[in-house]
């Protein structure tokens, strides 16, 4: 029976060339909770038939980190997906990222791979999970809600750059720099989608890996919008995000402080709590919350 997969509970997912073994180290020795080794775009098309066994070796030779070392294989659209697979596989990364989906049936595709490819190598069917870009191609944003149920799909998480591409626009940027109104929707529904999909949604990259202060804002602002984690570029990133993304001491006192005058309550729908009213989604974002500190 294929493995049932819960949500991934990874804030900081951070990305390394796979043709680069210095570059895969220094992001397994960082803080990173998950090292998305590459094989898309930070590997030229010349390189990658170079850069597949380097990455089989590197995911081999740390076997005690194996389930933080995922890969991003190129995009089932383009003619490498396949040798990416065959050549990883066998080292049994922690997971796989699939970019540039079109829709559902990318991920169902992938899960026939892999499932193939897992009984090939003895590796437990269904047990590699999933995360997906599902916001790359203009096709794929009028899906963003088909992956409830997906196999293997653990988190959900978007891109700017390439849906510009798709699009054919040259700016996904407002003069003062934020996302325009396309990209905007494009973390909107990944987060809703994440949310019918019952799977972590993820954050994109932020590019300009020298201003952490712009990071922190925006890695907390999207954690309030519902986001529990975002991918990094660089390492100096990942302990900026790894802190905006975990509930800090007073948040989990006030989650407990609400989950303690419900349970003190039994059966209210509604309760004064600081001058104020505190109703049932209340009750529900503090335990959501208490199970992300783990004191739930």
């Amino acid at each position: 029976m294929p493995v049932t997969h819960e949500p991934i509970a990874a804030r900081s997912w951070l990305f390394a060339p796979g043709d680069s073994e210095k570059k895969m180290t220094k992001a397994m020795e960082g803080e990173a909770d998950v090292v998305l080794i590459d094989l898309e775009d930070a590997v030229a098309p010349d390189a990658k038939a170079a850069a597949r066994p380097m990455v089989h070796d590197f995911i081999a030779a740390h076997p005690d980190q194996r389930g933080r070392l995922w890969v991003r294989v190129n995009p089932l659209d383009g003619p490498h997906t396949l040798d990416d697979l065959v050549a990883v596989m066998p080292a049994r990364p922690g997971g796989i990222m699939l970019p540039k989906v079109y829709g559902r049936q990318d991920v169902e595709t992938l899960d026939r791979y892999l499932e193939a490819l897992e009984v090939a190598n003895g590796i437990e069917q269904g047990s590699t999970p999933v995360i997906v870009l599902i916001t790359e191609t203009a096709e794929a944003m009028f899906h963003t809600g088909d992956y409830k149920g997906a196999p293997r799909v653990v988190a959900l998480t978007w891109g700017a750059e390439d849906l510009a591409d798709s699009i054919g626009a040259s700016s996904n940027r407002n003069a003062d720099g934020s996302y325009s109104f396309t990209y905007e929707l494009a973390r909107s529904l990944t987060v809703l989608g994440a949310a019918t999909a019952g799977v972590t949604a993820i954050e994109t990259i932020s590019a300009d890996f020298k201003d952490l202060e712009a990071l922190k804002a925006r890695a907390e602002k999207v954690r309030r919008d519902g986001y529990r984690g975002m991918m990094a570029i660089h390492p100096a990133q990942v302990p900026v995000i790894n802190e905006a993304f975990t509930p800090t001491e007073a948040e989990i006192a006030e989650a407990q402080e609400i989950v303690d005058i419900f349970a003190a309550n039994p059966g209210v729908g509604a309760i004064g709590w600081k001058s104020g009213m505190l109703d049932r989604p209340y009750l529900a974002r503090a335990e959501r919350l208490l199970r992300q500190a783990g004191k739930l």
